[in-house]
């Protein structure tokens, strides 16, 4: 027999009212009656009539996620976040993926495709500031990343800058000061890379330690093997270094197993820093110390966030920008297992 509005209310001790005001993401719902009715649909394993609905409120319940590239760990992690959360709330996730090339962001945007969806969740890739105006849609859109800052939506994103000095200051606390980077891109002014080198580079100031161009490894896409290549070519050209901050995981990892098998150990030789915490870095060998930049809580919050605006609109007032605090995960590469918190 199939789950009703009626069950899921009996169980979390509501009106079928409260239930059908959490399903539609009705704004002015206590947090603590949201997480029993969601938790009493997750148990009852309900499942909204999306048809009915839709007739009923003008609505779909299902919302579009477009991501670079499901093939990088990263955002295959937070497509599997953002789907969870979007799930607890009885809705739909359309995943689509754009390679991050600007021409197919800036497509997708005006796709029929979003026609059957309520929304968008959109992490560019390709686009830049000069692409804000194409943002300026008539659906709601909540925007991810680091391309694009002050645009006409909200913003849910990571606090680059900081957690990227911090996991560098971390590696100074350790004794390093030759610290090579892996990942740099060239040129590039507004961005994830620029982001993060320009915290390597506040952290270097703060503690007296010449900047050197000949540490820096820079790449096209942040994929293992970009990483392996990189610190390749800096150990070609005699580079001396103790310490690798890989601006992401998949850089880090790459760059560790080019290190090893160099013959050099991690970390007493070599410690080796890594932006993302991705699964796969406690299970590396040694396990991969690294940033911890608030994953979950930004697919949790870009849900949230874009449910409120497809219930309320403009009502909601200004874009806002929302920024995850992070942490870092301290594991074997750079030091002894231990968690601690930055925020």
């Amino acid at each position: 027999m199939a789950v009703t509005l009626h069950d899921v209310a009996r169980v979390a001790g509501v009106s079928i009212k409260t239930v059908s005001n959490v399903i539609n993401a009705y704004p002015h719902i206590r947090p603590a009656t949201r997480e029993r009715v969601e938790a009493a649909i997750a148990e009852l394993g309900y499942v909204p009539n999306l048809t009915a609905r839709s007739l009923k409120s003008g609505r779909t319940g299902a919302i579009a996620l477009a991501v670079p590239e499901l093939g990088l760990s990263y955002f295959a992690e937070l497509a599997a976040a953002v789907i969870e959360a979007a799930e607890a709330a009885g809705l739909v996730v359309l995943v689509e993926q754009t390679g991050g090339d600007r021409d197919r962001e800036l497509e997708l945007l005006r796709s029929p495709r979003l026609k059957m969806t309520d929304g968008l969740i959109f992490s560019a890739l390709g686009m830049s500031e000069a692409d804000v105006a194409s943002l300026d849609v008539d659906f709601p859109v909540v925007l991810l990343g680091e391309r694009i800052f002050g645009g006409p939506t909200d913003h849910v994103t990571m606090r680059n800058v900081e957690a990227a000095r911090a996991a560098t200051e971390y590696l100074i606390a350790s004794g390093r000061r030759r610290i090579a980077v892996v990942g740099a891109h060239e040129g590039e002014v507004v961005g994830s890379a620029a982001l993060r080198m320009q915290g390597y580079l506040e952290a270097l100031e703060a503690h007296g330690i010449d900047y050197d161009e000949s540490l820096i490894g820079y790449t096209t896409l942040w994929h293992r093997s970009n990483g392996a290549r990189s610190i390749t070519e800096l150990l070609d050209r005699g580079a001396e270094f103790d310490a690798v901050f890989g601006l992401n995981d998949t850089l880090a990892l790459g760059a560790m197993r080019v290190l090893q098998a160099s013959g050099r150990r991690v970390p007493e030789d070599v410690a080796v820093m890594g932006f993302d915490d991705l699964d796969e870095a406690g299970y590396s060998i040694p396990s991969l110390t690294t940033v911890d930049p608030g994953q979950r809580w930004i697919a949790q919050t870009a849900v949230a966030t874009l449910m409120e605006r497809i219930a309320t609109g403009a009502e909601l007032g200004p874009p806002r920008l929302l920024l995850a605090d992070f942490r870092i995960a301290e594991r074997e590469s750079a030091g002894a297992v231990r968690a601690q918190r930055v925020s």
